[in-house]
């Protein structure tokens, strides 16, 4: 079980260390078409994930009240709202928003996707909290099928910190640590929640409703925009399907 539970933890971070490879096999940017595919792709992980892992188990535990997954789904979506407001954000396209326009570009990507990273840590913790409560109604495996579809959608995250950072000059290894290292805090957030496992547990339908409106806040907000940015956006819609049920599976499968 311990092991299990090591594993959740460190997936979505291996995951994010894999994309931030990328660098040293490609040429300084992605290319659009694949970027496009792959952003599709982790939308559809990421939407599947938060349906079949988070919601779903949710409204199993709220019983016959939908209010609790209602009021953290909305929390959820307002929390990631409020921190892209008062956090320096930088999309993948170069795009900037928020207040904080003195912070590098390379600050600003790496802060923007670890501070999104933060709930989808805290999402794999809730789940095994779950998985590890008698009483939670999840397994460990469907908490390890969450964690997979999370390293999945970090992939092309960690590409997509990395690549333009080699881009802007800086080295394959520097653009590599930057990028594994805003993933670091997924299995902090994770192990936090574990940690505080026995408050989390009684409180699990408004935990599992937030951290899925913090997941789809990512989705709507970063990944589906710029895959269907431009030309050849049926890539992603594409990459989307494919994604949405290569995650449906394996929450049924294994959950």
């Amino acid at each position: 079980m311990n092991g299990a539970i090591v594993t959740g933890l460190l997936i979505p971070f291996a995951g994010t260390a894999l994309g931030s490879a990328f660098v040293f096999f490609m040429r300084r940017e992605i290319p659009s078409l694949l970027q496009k595919a792959l952003l599709g792709f982790a939308s559809g992980v990421m939407v599947a994930a938060s349906v079949w892992s988070l919601l779903m188990p949710g409204m199993e535990l709220a019983g016959s009240s939908v209010w609790p997954v209602l009021w953290g789904l909305l929390a959820g979506f307002a929390f990631l709202l409020l921190i892209d407001y008062i956090t320096p954000h930088l999309h993948a396209s170069g795009e900037e928003e928020g207040p904080h326009s003195s912070l590098s570009k390379t600050a600003k990507l790496a802060l923007a996707v670890t501070i999104h990273n933060l709930p989808e840590g805290m999402a794999v913790g809730i789940v095994l909290a779950g998985a590890l409560a008698s009483d939670g109604g999840m397994s460990v495996a469907g908490a390890l099928a969450l964690s997979l579809g999370i390293a999945i959608q970090n992939v092309p995250e960690g590409a997509i910190i990395s690549m333009p950072l080699r881009s802007a000059g800086n080295s394959r290894w520097r653009a590599f640590w930057v990028g594994a290292a805003s993933g670091i805090v997924e299995p902090i957030g994770g192990a936090l929640v574990l940690l505080l496992a026995s408050t989390v547990v009684p409180a699990m339908p408004y935990l599992l409703a937030f951290a899925a409106g913090a997941m789809l806040y990512v989705v709507v907000e970063e990944l589906i925009p710029e895959a269907s940015e431009g030309g050849h956006s049926n890539l992603g819609t594409v990459g989307f399907a494919l994604g949405f049920a290569l995650m449906m599976v394996l929450d049924v499968l294994l959950g």
